[in-house]
Order: structure tokens, then sequence, then C-alpha cells
């Protein structure tokens, strides 16, 4: 091999291998990892809108039923003593 005038005989001990441009190697990783995030939001968090809006109805009811259930402090009668 012959480094000194920037010329490469490829032989048995051939120590080239492919040329990687560095920023493009890094934006690729950072890509995707943000895609392998995305797709766990997706589960974690993806829900349909009507999923939403059931389960926001169903708090809603919820909350209604133990509100409509609560005893005013009047209806204890004497208070202890």
């Amino acid at each position: 091999m012959d480094w000194a005038q920037g010329v490469h005989r490829g032989g048995a001990g051939s120590v080239s291998g492919n040329v990687v441009n560095l920023r493009s190697h890094r934006k690729h990783k950072e890509r995707v990892a943000r895609e392998a995030k995305a797709a766990e939001n997706r589960t974690t968090y993806g829900r349909t809108k009507a999923e939403r809006q059931f389960d926001a109805r169903r708090s809603d009811e919820s909350v209604r039923q133990h509100d409509g259930r609560r005893l005013d402090p009047d209806d204890e009668g004497p208070a202890p003593a």
C-alpha cells in the first residue's frame, strides 16, 4: 500500500471499508429513534376520538352519580357531642 501518493492497492490485507458520511449516519440514527418513539407513543396514547368521547361521557356520568348520592351535612341529624 502506498499511502503517501494516495494510491491504495487492495489485496488480502486491505484495510479500506465503506466511506460513511457521519452527518448522514447521525441523522438516520436520530430518524430511526424518533420513529421508534412515535410507534411506542401510538400504542400508549393512541385512541380514537370515539374512545375519548366514550371515556369522557362515562367519567361525567360517574361524577354526576357520585354527586347525586352525596349527603348534605344538614341531612345527617344532630351533631355528635
